[in-house]
């Protein structure tokens, strides 16, 4: 279900302290990660404080979305999907929103397996049963060559938060875990391998190379042709995994999906 401020009330109607800012909610296939092919329900939303230029949910960073809906309308569209298990909190960065914490404590009690996609920039004290942690490489930064909007006026704000290696290690320990790495071609290996020795430094949770996942960078089928053999065999080379993203080989980039 596409959401957006003509549904229901407006933001202006309604507090924002009492809901959060939902870009979609849909039921698909997790389309990544070690669940890649579970059916889920998908919370997607709205509002992120980085600013990656290959973006795959532009309408939730660059240009963000959303109609305001509490965590009862939330969960009572949840629960209208009866055959799913499995939640998956998304963005944007979900984490960014205090009502995130109160959405996941919610979904928890009504027995929901959770699955968190972060930039792991944020750490919260939440039930979450996998953190799907994407820190964002240097390769993601909008420089004024590849930012949507040709300014490059992110670039700076996007280079200094990108990173947050205490929140990275409080989320490893705190949660079951994967290290999802958006790899754009054979240079951004160097980076993934000293972010994962700094953070195995000082994380207290032993983190092995199983637990990382290269996933390629492409929001398109057509992208994905171009990219994903070479970042399979950076997994093969380098001894992590591979990961698909299997919503773009089913049903390219249609959004609710």
């Amino acid at each position: 279900m596409p959401v957006n401020s003509t549904a229901s009330e407006t933001a202006a109607d309604r507090s924002e302290r009492d809901t959060l800012p939902i870009n979609e909610l849909f039921y698909s296939l997790q389309g990544e990660g070690e669940l890649a092919g579970v059916p889920s329900v998908f919370i997607r939303t709205s509002g992120c404080n980085l600013r990656c230029w290959f973006c795959d949910s532009y309408h939730t960073s660059w240009e963000p979305t959303h109609g305001q809906m509490d965590l009862e309308e939330i969960i009572a569209e949840v629960q209208s999907y009866e055959k799913a298990n499995h939640v998956v909190l998304t963005g944007g960065e979900p984490l960014i929103h205090d009502r995130s914490v109160d959405l996941l404590q919610r979904l928890d009690e009504l027995g929901y397996h959770t699955t968190v996609e972060t930039n792991g920039t944020i750490y919260r004290d939440a039930p979450i049963d996998l953190a799907s942690i994407s820190p964002k490489l240097a390769s993601s930064a909008p420089t004024a060559e590849k930012d949507p909007k040709g300014d490059g006026e992110w670039a700076d704000r996007h280079e200094k938060r990108r990173i947050d290696t205490d929140a990275l290690a409080e989320l490893v320990d705190a949660y079951s875990s994967q290290l999802k790495f958006v790899i754009t071609d054979s240079d951004d290996l160097p980076e993934v391998k000293r972010l994962l020795k700094q953070l195995r430094s000082v994380a207290s949770t032993t983190i092995l190379d199983s637990d990382v996942l290269l996933m390629p960078e492409g929001t398109t089928r057509e992208a994905l042709d171009e990219s994903r053999n070479s970042v399979a065999e950076l997994a093969i080379e380098h001894g992590y995994r591979y990961t698909p993203r299997l919503h773009v080989d089913l049903w390219n980039d249609a959004p609710g999906t």
